[in-house]
């Protein structure tokens, strides 16, 4: 069984960076991609980053592109996402998801598709 688990959780400043680390804490597995989204109260989920495991293709959200990072490791199948220049409205619980048959073009921007999801982790950022 898959077990992702998110660390990294912040409350910080505007401006200020933070870094997301998400592995899997149950057997350890090689995704074809793995994905962060974001949600906020009485928001739906949305699309952060995705990063495709063979190739090292990366996709950003629109709200994020320029500031966020989505980067990996590949002995520990850890996936990170560096967050820079954080806004206030960048507070969510942020959730990583992995689909292990498809590379990102599959599950794409539908966190529902992907096969495993983790708890999530609270960023706060103040103003």
């Amino acid at each position: 069984q898959v077990q992702l688990v998110e660390s990294g959780e912040g409350l910080v400043q505007a401006g200020d960076s933070l870094k997301l680390s998400c592995g899997s804490s149950g057997r350890t597995f090689i995704p074809y991609a793995m994905a962060w989204f974001r949600q906020s109260p009485g928001k739906e989920r949305e699309f952060v980053a995705a990063i495709n495991w063979r190739y090292d293709s990366t996709f950003y959200g629109d709200s994020v592109k320029g500031r966020f990072t989505i980067s990996r490791d590949n002995a520990k199948s850890i996936v990170y996402l560096q967050m820079s220049s954080l806004r206030p409205e960048d507070t969510a619980v942020y959730f990583c998801e992995a689909d292990l048959g498809s590379p990102f073009e599959s599950a794409g921007y539908n966190p529902e598709r992907y096969d495993y999801w983790g708890q999530g982790t609270q960023v706060t950022v103040a103003s």
